[in-house]
């Protein structure tokens, strides 16, 4: 008989002891639900540029804006991002997990792959905020399901994995890319390369089927469902953003979550997403072949970077603090990514340089999926953590408009590296972030 209990009590002992294989069932199975959700992330950063370049062939006017046109494109996708976040973190606390983590996962494999059908940017970018919408949920869903099930002394280390498998589903995306090139013009079929990419990001549904059949709603979600249904105590009111500010603790721990969030969101979907840019601009001269091969390893290498920032991140937050491993991400995130795009001038240079930048950006989004679950109770978790995980993103997604806008003003790296400094926002937000290392989930 599988359980789902989290302890409440000590969350001393071994990381490994009293953890179960239905425990491990449901971090890999939800880890899964976002490795691929990022797998097709990947495949839109590296389809980008050359579905675009494709879908405005023989508007001179629209082509000269293709920088521009590429920031539409990723600000609708942060928008839909956001927005699914916020309505599936309050349908995950009213409805429950694991059917919030099928519904986002149908509609982010299933309108990726309709971006590959696409006649028009217009179109295109609409498909984007459409994926977007199913993306934003199902963070908030499986961090909250995982964070819900497994014991207290394991909670860090599961949902630190979740986000380093994530990298996973990026270096996915990225070697798929060079086996079909999204730049080339006809691949298969009579298809470019980068309508293929997006074909292949409708197969994460079949993940549908283990999710519905295997995983189960955590004990203290259908304690807290009951509680809210008979109108006990302060549980009454469940999946509501409102609560969030009604109660001064709650407050106080949303905004610094926002704060926290903005800081990584800008410095990842601002910037460092536009890593294949920055290959483009330092290979300029070079064949469509040689470019998509750079960016395809670089893009991966920059992820296998990503991955092991992550368990960095994960290690130091289970072993010392919270804080101090948010402290070092973002100190080491400001100043790498300011030094790769003032020197990456080569193909070497992104090999070695693209690794780096994923390792120092992406630790600190394992501190959201570790973080994020600490700060809220379950009647208000699932809704607190897509709050403050996705909220950030309307904030987040004028972002790679505004580095468009300043490489007109300036060059492509000198816009990256003025906006690099959004990260001493979230270095002032540690001041006021609580502890939460040894704890037990709160309640209230």
């Amino acid at each position: 008989m599988h359980t789902t209990t989290t302890p409440t009590g000590t969350t001393t002992g071994r990381v490994f002891e009293g953890v179960t294989p239905y425990h491990w069932l449901v971090v890999i199975i939800a880890s899964c639900g976002w490795l691929f959700d990022c797998m097709d992330q990947r495949l839109f950063i590296l389809a980008r540029e050359p579905a675009l370049r494709e879908l405005v062939a023989g508007d001179p006017q629209a082509a000269s804006l293709l920088k521009t046109l590429s920031g539409y494109a990723t600000t609708s996708m942060i928008v839909g991002w956001a927005t699914g976040g916020i309505i599936f973190g309050m349908m995950s606390d009213r409805v429950g997990r694991v059917k919030t983590m099928v519904a986002t996962l149908a509609i982010y494999s299933g309108f990726t792959g309709l971006s590959g059908i696409a006649h028009s940017w217009q179109e295109f970018v609409l498909y984007r905020f459409l994926v977007g919408l199913g993306v934003g949920g199902m963070f908030g869903a499986a961090t909250t399901l995982v964070a819900e099930s497994v014991p207290n002394h394991f909670r860090a280390m599961a949902l630190g994995s979740l986000q380093a498998l994530s990298a996973i589903g990026n270096i996915i995306g990225s070697l798929v890319s060079l086996v079909i090139p999204p730049g080339s013009p006809e691949f298969a079929a009579g298809y470019s390369g980068w309508r293929v990419l997006f074909f292949v990001g409708i197969v994460p549904a079949l993940l549908t089927a283990p999710i519905i059949f295997v995983l189960k709603e955590p004990e203290s979600w259908l304690r807290a469902k009951a509680e809210a249904a008979a109108g006990a105590g302060p549980t009454r009111t469940i999946g509501s953003p409102l609560e969030l500010f009604r109660d001064p603790r709650w407050r106080r721990n949303t905004i610094i979550g926002l704060v926290l969030g903005v800081s990584g969101m800008i410095g990842l979907w601002g910037i460092g997403l536009f890593s294949p840019e920055l290959i483009s601009t330092a290979l300029r001269g070079e064949s469509q072949q040689v470019v998509d091969r750079v960016r395809g390893l670089g893009t991966a290498l920059q992820d296998v970077g990503a991955f092991f920032g992550m368990v960095t991140f994960t290690l130091i937050a289970s072993l010392l603090s919270r804080r101090l491993a948010f402290l070092g991400a973002f100190i080491l995130s400001m100043g790498v990514t300011m030094f790769v795009f003032t020197s990456l001038h080569s193909a070497t240079d992104a090999y070695w340089m693209l690794p780096m930048m994923g390792f120092a950006q992406l630790a600190v989004f394992a501190g959201y999926s570790i973080y994020f679950p600490e700060l809220f109770p379950t009647r208000l978790r699932g809704t607190g953590v897509g709050f403050c995980y996705n909220t950030v993103r309307y904030l987040a997604a004028p972002a790679p408009i505004l580095l468009g806008y300043l490489a007109t003003m300036m060059s492509f790296r000198q816009a990256a590296v003025l906006m690099s400094t959004v990260y001493l926002i979230g270095l002032v937000a540690l001041i006021w972030a609580p502890e939460t290392k040894g704890r037990p989930l709160p309640e209230g």
